[in-house]
């Protein structure tokens, strides 16, 4: 199994309880795991196109 698809639970994870632990209503807290998860994602694509980037041989 490709270690890549550890992503998708780690950063859904770290968004709950990031958002949990600074608002208090459900609303709110679900909102913001959102949109920080998909904000984690985009993150790590760019670094790692960044460093397929650096690495490539011509």
């Amino acid at each position: 199994m490709n270690a890549m698809w550890y992503l998708f639970p780690l950063a859904a994870g770290i968004s709950l309880v990031y958002s949990a632990s600074r608002f208090e209503q459900p609303k709110l807290i679900v909102l913001r795991a959102v949109r920080m998860f998909w904000m984690i994602l985009l993150t790590m694509g760019a670094v790692m196109l960044l460093l397929f980037a650096l690495s490539w041989n011509l």
